[in-house]
Order: C-alpha cells, then structure tokens, then sequence
C-alpha cells in the first residue's frame, strides 16, 4: 500500500466493533485511522472484552498496517478548563484516565485531545487549569500514551486557538514527553493562520512548539474564510482551503511518517467520502466526489 499514511475517522460499530474498523479502513484504501472508544458525547463505554480488540489487531497486522500510527480520539465532553464547576473537572479528569487506559488496551499511542473551553476564567487560568488537570491525570493512568492537543479555531472560549496557547499548557505540563500535538487543518485556517503558505505554518509551529512535537494531521477542508473562527468542516476540494493546499499536507516531507486523517462530513448525512478523498489524495488530482457532482 502506499507509504502515505492517510485515513479517517471510523465508527465502532456492533457487533464487532474494533475488527469491523479495522476492516472498513482497510476497504477505503486507509493505511492508518481514527476512532473513538465509544459515544463522543457522553461516558458510557462498552467493555473492553467485548470490543474485538484482539481480533482487530491481528487484521491489522495481516493487513500491513502500523498500529503505532493508529488514533483515538478523546470525547469531546473533557473540558479540563472548567474553573467553574470542581465536580464536572473531577469527571473530565477521571473520564479522561479512563480513555487513556481504554487507548493503551488497543495497543495504541496517540489520544487526541480538545485542550478545552474557558468558563468564567481568563485564558490564563484556564490553561493553568488544563495544565493541572494534565498533571493529576498523567500521575494516575499508568499508560504510556501520548495525549495530542488539537489545535482548535477558536469558537467562543476555546483554548488552543494559536500555537502559543498551545505550547502555554505544556510548558506546565510535569511529564512532557507525554504532550503532543495535532494539527487540524480547517482548525488552523479558521483560527487565521495562512494555511495555504505550507512551509509558513510549518517554519511558525516549529519556532513556538518544535515539529517534533507534531504527531498527528487532522485533513479537512473549511466551509468557512480564513479567520472565521467557526470550525465547519468541507469535503476536500469543496472548500476555501482548497485541494491543492491540503495535497501540499500529504506530501511535504517534513510532514512524511506523521498520519493524516480525514474528518469530512458525510455525503447528505449518508454516504462516506473517504474512499474517493484518499484515492484522490494519492494520485494528486481532484476530481470531485461522485455523490454531489
């Protein structure tokens, strides 16, 4: 298969759950892919023995892939931020030892993670809230996971809006070297980074956080002009970042052994496009998605 790591976001369906993953990416052409370890919006968790997990990495490995370059990503309901609300950051932070325990249980490395929203605090104690929360987690898990801040557009009080912001919570982070970083193309674009100025963007993350800190690429195109600070993801090519700016993400050799996932919506809320995106990404050229031409 070709050595460009791309996939995307696939859901753990029952029955079999990780093993029908693994084998839906496999049949879009993915090398690598993201998933959550259950419902996104709330705590409920299937157990683990039920998962197929062994089973899914076994498909794995007869299907060549790298499980170390495989991603989970964190619900989106963590909000270590909240300065507001003690008992709801005692949950974000238990639930989030949970999923990095859940991540490990895979076998797997990366967990994606939304760094969170300020509540009724300035930025500043908000990152320092993160940072803690960070510090009391990574103390308990007992995992060796990485936890990647996503680089997020901005909406309302969202942390992680710039690089900085970014490198602020981990520079209070204790254990480092559990801190990565995922870059989420639309994210940026919306935040008002230049993003079709590739080696721009790359120079600028690489002076603030150090290009090794990047572990993940979230691909997507943005329904929404630079600096909108909206976050609404477009198929690839049907947005204002454009397929030819995001193909210059697969390709850049400083971004080369770094997975990239697709997180596009759904054709009419039905039909995944990753399969056309991917094989358009690996042959370089754009023609569109069959379902909407």
């Amino acid at each position: 298969m070709n050595d460009i790591l791309l996939g995307s976001h696939i859901s753990l369906a029952a029955p079999d759950y990780y093993a029908a993953a693994v084998k839906e990416a496999h049949s879009w052409g993915e090398n690598v892919f993201m998933f959550y370890t259950g419902a996104p919006q709330n705590t409920k968790r299937i157990p683990l023995d039920k998962m197929r997990i062994e089973e899914g990495r076994a498909l794995i490995r007869d299907y060549g892939m790298d499980e170390k370059n495989i991603v989970v990503h964190a619900p989106y309901i963590i909000n270590l931020a909240n300065t507001k609300n003690e008992a709801t950051r005692e949950i974000a932070r238990s639930f989030l030892v949970e999923e990095l325990r859940r991540t490990a249980a895979f076998g797997l490395r990366y967990l994606v993670l939304h760094p969170g929203s300020a509540v009724d605090a300035s930025r500043e104690e908000a990152i320092a809230m993160v940072a803690e929360g960070l510090n009391e987690v990574l103390k308990e898990d007992g995992t060796d996971v990485i936890v990647c801040l996503e680089t997020m557009a901005g909406k309302g009080n969202e942390l992680g809006r710039t690089f900085e912001e970014l490198k602020a919570i981990r520079d209070l982070v204790e254990r480092k070297e559990r801190i990565g970083v995922c870059l989420d193309t639309c994210h940026i674009h919306d935040a008002g980074y230049d993003i079709k100025d590739i080696d721009g963007v790359l120079s600028e993350f690489d002076s603030v956080l150090g290009l090794d800190l990047l572990k993940v690429i979230h691909l997507n195109d943005s329904k929404n002009e630079r600096g909108a600070h909206k976050d609404r993801h477009a198929n690839i090519g049907y947005g204002a970042i454009g397929f030819d700016a995001l193909l210059a993400y697969v390709n850049h050799p400083r971004l080369a052994g770094i997975p990239k996932i697709l997180e596009t919506p759904y054709i009419d809320h039905e039909f995944p496009p990753y399969e056309e995106e991917i094989a358009q990404l690996r042959n370089g050229k754009f023609v569109g998605l069959s379902e909407i031409k």
